[in-house]
């Protein structure tokens, strides 16, 4: 197996621990379930730190296809590194490269439904605070709005 199939297939795997890691963590935000949220944190930090190693292994599969070629790694894509290569194996990686990239924009499409999820339960979490201490929320709230009523100044014109 080529080196590239093997990257592919390591960005695949580390891709598909990612998706469960943020489903998994999706679900626990909707339970309430912090111990789990903040374990599924840990995972996400964890599969990161094996991603920017994989980005390291991307690099230099470029750089050497680059090299190979005379070209600039960063003009180089995936049709670039598959020339002259079998033709079962094109297919393969090309097959591989599209299940990453939806991989990809499903892990961020849920990585983002779970910051929104978050940013509701701390919402409810600041505002129950508030509520329990007595404390009133002044000025303006997030949303723009005044919290606490304001008195009007009427100024007459004429005088």
């Amino acid at each position: 197996m080529s080196a590239l199939i093997e990257h592919l297939a390591r960005q695949l795997g580390s891709s598909r621990r990612m998706l469960e890691i943020v489903i998994t963590q999706r679900d626990a935000i909707r339970r309430q379930d912090v111990e789990t949220v903040l374990a599924s944190l840990a995972e996400v930090q964890a599969e990161m730190g094996y991603r920017a190693r994989l980005e390291q292994e991307r690099d230099s599969l470029l750089a050497a296809a680059a090299d190979e070629r005379g070209a600039a790694p960063d003009t180089l894509d995936l049709e670039d590194l598959l020339a002259g290569r079998p033709a079962a194996e094109c297919m393969q990686a090309r097959t591989m490269s599209a299940e990453l990239r939806g991989l990809i924009v499903e892990v961020g499409r849920i990585h983002d439904q779970n910051r929104i999820l978050i940013r509701q339960e701390l919402t409810f979490l600041d505002h129950l605070m508030r509520v329990l201490s007595g404390t009133p929320q002044g000025g303006y709230s997030a949303s723009g709005w005044l919290s606490v009523p304001q008195v009007a100044t009427v100024v007459d014109a004429k005088a």
